[in-house]
């Protein structure tokens, strides 16, 4: 499975780039705190709208530390996407890392 840092993550976007931003936490986690621009769909909600996913399109998936991301990634890899990276450490890592008024949790 493919990773990507906060750092680099930060770095990509710097540069201009823009990947989906798949946040795979529950609405109330993503109303405390989300990266901006992202996509919520809900790790429990993703088997009914995995369609609103496009797999030709680069996609960074982030929960709160990385695990349900990785499973998320695991789950659209059997359905035949190729092009996902888990940001490793997720939004706490953001938060500590990148940008402190990222709320922690």
């Amino acid at each position: 499975m493919q990773s990507i840092t906060v750092r680099e993550l930060a770095e990509k976007l710097a540069r201009g780039e823009r990947p989906v931003l798949l946040d795979v936490r529950e609405r109330d986690e993503h109303a405390i705190c989300h990266l901006p621009g992202c996509l919520l769909i809900p790790m429990s909600e993703l088997p009914m709208r995995v369609q609103e996913l496009d797999p030709d399109v680069e996609t960074v998936v982030y929960c709160h530390h990385g695990i349900r991301s990785a499973h998320v990634i695991a789950h659209l890899q059997a359905q035949g996407f190729e092009r996902l990276i888990n940001l490793r450490g997720g939004i706490a890592a953001w938060s500590d890392e990148i940008d402190p008024t990222v709320r922690r949790y």
